[in-house]
């Protein structure tokens, strides 16, 4: 991505980018000049290690990138010659079909490019061109206002009524003057719609407001204005667009040209131009960046966990020295998405399950709204623990769910589960130690509305589940949620023998869904046999389903199962020694 010369281009992963950009080996023998504004980087790279010199050594080489503590953007910008077909705006869609394999094929740039300045109303610029010598879009614009507000003091105000346009049957005048489609005619910025009508370079639906010159086009050689200065206004009176030819088409004589380039060059308007294409750091895609930033050989950490504006990064230790770029490019990417870049410093140890995290990039605010499967959610990830990489399980687990179901949610947290378990079941209650979780838990259930549906408790997990069940009147759960992967499964003990047999015997016990770890080559039959250690027996029958891999050969797996009679009733009580608090 990285060095461009005249006649080759010097990339530091040649096969990567290249393959990236779909240009394979056409691109590395098109005849391409280029310029960047960046100097070149060296043709070799010092050999990276985690000595204190060699991050020195190497930060010297990084320092380019760099401008005082952010990103020297413009050092990314990589500029290319490409033959264009300066068309007719209103052939353009036919001539776009006839030249089908002809035309540039590269990652998220058109193939139609538009003339900066050329999307005027052809009849008002006959009307205007010749006679006021506007030969300048600015000069134009000056033309049409006085021509039509000859008398009017206010034609260089931003607004102009809409009214007093149709008077004047000028209807195409928000194109000169850059208006929006609705209300007043201003000089502004134009909306979605006029984007999806200009041809943006950038591939997709619209346009985002930070990819502004991403990608750019201008012409540098035009073929048919050598000898014929006068004549290019008269030619170009009406909108054009540049219809850009792959590369392997630059400097070919028009005799060499594929038969259906030669049969577009034979029509009317119609002619070979030469156009510089310049691709700005915006337009290339995080994995690029950071191939271009970290030294040969290391990982690109481009995957990150988002929690509303937050991006969640998990770095290795070899990432640490270039975190704050790596967050940097990170934000800038995903902008506006993603205002804040954090990373995790240390695994959960807190009784509370909550993160060390190191702020790298954009605002410190690490309050957060997620939206998840409808339903909002107001978190602080400094406080309360939450896992946007659940979400397929939690609605896995939910769509299990009867509507006639009452749920025990043993570990809420800010309620992922309670809160979209309550629009469909009968009744939740909900748990969780942490002060802050529960706090942000009513919060969620206030947003959408479904406090009537749920109890809230602030409890051990083991005392949470003895006040349901010890009380004047049992609460008569069916489902029973243990989402603390970590140790859950040490609190099965407390539905050994703790339910009554004059309340229960007659009904339905309770089906559990508990999760946890393992690290065993087959993780289904150790989990199985440690939930048989704490329950006195395997329970049958036993479905555990994986979760996801959360590190190599560690499994996050759920454990669901009715829980048997003889267990639930016995009078033998196992008592375990750990509470919540221990562990998590």
């Amino acid at each position: 991505m990285v060095g461009i010369t005249s006649n080759h281009i010097c990339f530091k992963n040649q096969k990567t980018m290249v393959h990236n950009l779909g240009l394979f080996s056409s691109l590395m023998q098109a005849k391409i000049s280029s310029t960047t504004t960046g100097e070149h980087l060296p043709e070799s790279v010092p050999h990276f290690s985690t000595s204190s010199r060699s991050f020195g050594h190497y930060y010297g080489r990084i320092g380019k990138y760099l401008k005082g503590a952010d990103i020297d953007r413009e050092s990314f910008t990589r500029v290319f010659t490409l033959a264009a077909l300066r068309v007719p705006l209103a052939e353009c869609e036919t001539l776009v079909g006839m030249l089908k394999g002809h035309l540039l094929n590269w990652p998220r740039v058109k193939n139609v490019a538009r003339v900066d300045g050329d999307n005027g109303d052809a009849e008002l610029k006959k009307l205007l061109w010749v006679e006021n010598d506007c030969s300048t879009p600015e000069s134009l614009i000056d033309s049409v206002r006085s021509a039509v507000f000859v008398d009017d003091s206010t034609i260089y105000s931003t607004a102009v009524s809409r009214k007093s346009v149709r008077k004047r049957k000028f209807p195409n005048l928000a194109k000169l003057v850059g208006g929006s489609s609705r209300g007043p005619y201003r000089l502004s910025q134009p909306s979605w719609k006029d984007n999806l009508q200009e041809g943006n370079l950038v591939r997709g639906s619209s346009r985002k407001a930070w990819e502004e010159g991403a990608v750019s086009v201008e012409i540098v050689e035009d073929s048919g204005a050598e000898n014929d200065e006068e004549g290019d206004a008269e030619r170009w009176r009406e909108p054009t667009r540049l219809l850009l030819l792959d590369e392997k088409y630059l400097d070919k004589p028009n005799e060499e040209l594929p038969q259906s380039v030669q049969v577009v060059l034979g029509k009317r308007q119609c002619e070979l131009v030469k156009c510089r294409l310049s691709l700005a750091y915006d337009y290339w895609p995080t994995d690029e960046l950071l191939k271009e930033i970290l030294p040969d050989g290391m990982t690109v950490p481009t995957a990150y966990e988002s929690v509303g504006h937050i991006a969640h990064l998990n770095l290795r230790e070899e990432h640490l020295p270039f975190r704050h770029i790596i967050a940097q490019v990170v934000l800038d990417k995903n902008k506006p998405r993603i205002r804040t870049v954090v990373n995790k410093t240390d695994a959960i140890h807190s009784k509370y399950r909550t993160m060390q995290l190191e702020l790298l990039a954009g605002n410190s605010s690490l309050v957060t709204t997620v939206v998840e499967h409808g339903l909002s959610f107001r978190l602080d990830l400094a406080s309360v623990y939450w896992n946007s990489r659940l979400a397929t399980e939690r609605q896995r687990l939910i769509t299990s769910f009867d509507p006639n179901d009452i749920v025990c949610d043993v570990f809420a947290g800010v309620g992922p589960i309670a809160v979209t378990a309550a629009k469909k079941v009968k009744y939740v209650y909900a748990n969780d130690l942490n002060p802050s979780a529960i706090a942000y838990l009513h919060q969620n259930l206030v947003a959408n509305r479904l406090t009537h549906k749920v109890d809230i408790f602030n409890k051990d997990g083991r005392e949470f589940v003895r006040g349901l069940l010890e009380g004047i009147r049992p609460i008569c759960f069916t489902q029973v949620v243990m989402n603390l992967p970590l140790d859950a499964v040490e609190f099965l003990d407390v539905f050994v023998g703790a339910f009554s047999r004059d309340f229960w015997e007659t009904r339905t016990l309770p089906k559990i869904h508990v999760y946890g770890f393992s690290k065993a080559t087959d993780p289904e039959l150790d989990y199985s046999k440690r939930i048989g250690d704490i329950l006195g027996e395997v329970p049958h029958p036993l479905f555990i389903h994986r979760v996801r891999l959360v590190a190599p050969g560690k499994w996050m797996l759920c454990a669901s199962f009715r829980l048997p009679v003889q267990i639930a009733l016995s009078k033998t009580l196992k008592l375990g020694v750990l509470t919540q608090g221990d562990g998590t």
